[in-house]
């Protein structure tokens, strides 16, 4: 059993199966103008996804983003990860699994590279929500303005680089110019966003990489709160048990006041 685990963690790891979006959503390729309506449609009891969605963390995120409220060893026992796997794909070197997820980077040179240093990113999901981080992930965009040379539209000006670019590749916005009225009552010109424009290829497909984000979000998602898909099956069979005794309570009532009526 414990060799089946390994063979399949092993090919996730090295894999880019996709966890495919939901029919309707029509935001793979990323260049349409409603991208504010696109879903995370993540789904947290899919483990294969969240094991994704560890490997994308640990290999494009950890190197600035620390998860400080999670271990490794739980990380593995809620992921279905045999230890001699979790040590040989997650853990840094150095590390223990019974250490929380830390980053290495020293806090004074992120701040000097970055102008702040990175959050943590244990309660991004619950703080600002899966779809903003989706959204986040698949707006970023070519701004020679700004000192990372991206700019995004889920956070403008926000200070961190595309560091996903080498998989999306670089796309810029082009916006355009609309009436509207202003807080006086004069109509102004301003600037509203109506697609984007691909400017270098990445190494994944837009197919792929909006399945990279999913897996992602969806990870950072049960970081949130890893009991999260327990109680929520542990919440069907408490309802299941409420329907059962209300229903042994309506039939003890009616057989104790048969007589009454």
């Amino acid at each position: 059993m414990r060799t089946k685990y390994a063979l399949a963690l092993a090919l996730l790891m090295v894999s880019g199966a996709a966890f495919s979006a939901e029919e309707g959503h029509g935001e793979a390729t990323g260049y349409g103008h409603d991208w504010q309506q696109w879903q995370a449609a993540n789904e947290v009891s899919n483990i294969a996804s969240l094991q994704r969605g560890a490997r994308n963390f640990m290999s494009y995120c950890q190197g600035c983003h620390a998860l400080k409220y999670l271990r490794y060893s739980r990380l593995g026992d809620d992921l279905v990860i045999p230890p001699e796997q979790l040590e040989k794909f997650l853990l840094p070197p150095g590390e223990r699994a019974s250490n929380y997820i830390l980053t290495s980077m020293p806090q004074a040179d992120a701040e000097a590279w970055f102008g702040k240093a990175p959050p943590d990113l244990s309660l991004i999901a619950r703080a600002r929500g899966v779809d903003y981080l989706y959204q986040f992930l698949k707006t970023f965009y070519v701004d020679p303005t700004k000192a990372t040379g991206v700019n995004n539209l889920r956070l403008d000006s926000t200070a961190m680089p595309h560091a996903l670019s080498s998989l999306e590749g670089l796309k810029r916005a082009v916006f355009r110019d609309v009436e509207q009225q202003g807080a006086d009552g004069a109509m102004i010109r301003v600037k509203e966003f109506a697609h984007f424009e691909p400017v270098a290829p990445g190494s994944l497909s837009a197919a792929d990489y909006d399945a990279f984000v999913r897996d992602l979000v969806n990870f950072l998602d049960y970081v949130s709160e890893p009991t999260q898909a327990a109680r929520r099956a542990l919440g069907v069979w408490v309802v299941l048990f409420l329907l059962l005794f209300t229903w042994f309570a309506w039939s003890l009532k009616k057989e104790y006041w048969k007589d009454v009526h």
